[in-house]
């Protein structure tokens, strides 16, 4: 195994890691952005109010795309057997 199959597999990694972890992080900035405008314009400053939402948020995306996130995964693991296999 030399460099440059090192770095192929560490990029397939950032790449799954990317769209495993992308979505969630997504919908939690996109909550949070929407509370800070609803704070800023209504002048309610209570710290509650910013994290309960992105909590309820990022659970129900992670049930929603669990299914997703563990076949990507799995996808990875695949791939990196293969990998495995082939070079022994």
């Amino acid at each position: 195994m030399d460099g440059g199959e090192i770095l192929e597999i560490g990029r397939d990694a950032l790449y799954t890691l990317l769209q495993v972890s992308g979505p969630i992080l997504l919908l939690g900035l996109v909550v949070g952005v929407i509370i800070s405008l609803f704070q800023t314009v209504t002048q309610i400053q209570e710290m509650t109010l910013t994290f309960v939402p992105k909590i309820l948020v990022v659970f129900a995306s992670l049930l929603i795309l669990l299914p997703q996130m563990g076949s990507l995964m799995g996808g990875l693991m695949t791939r990196l057997m293969e990998r495995i296999v082939q070079g022994g």
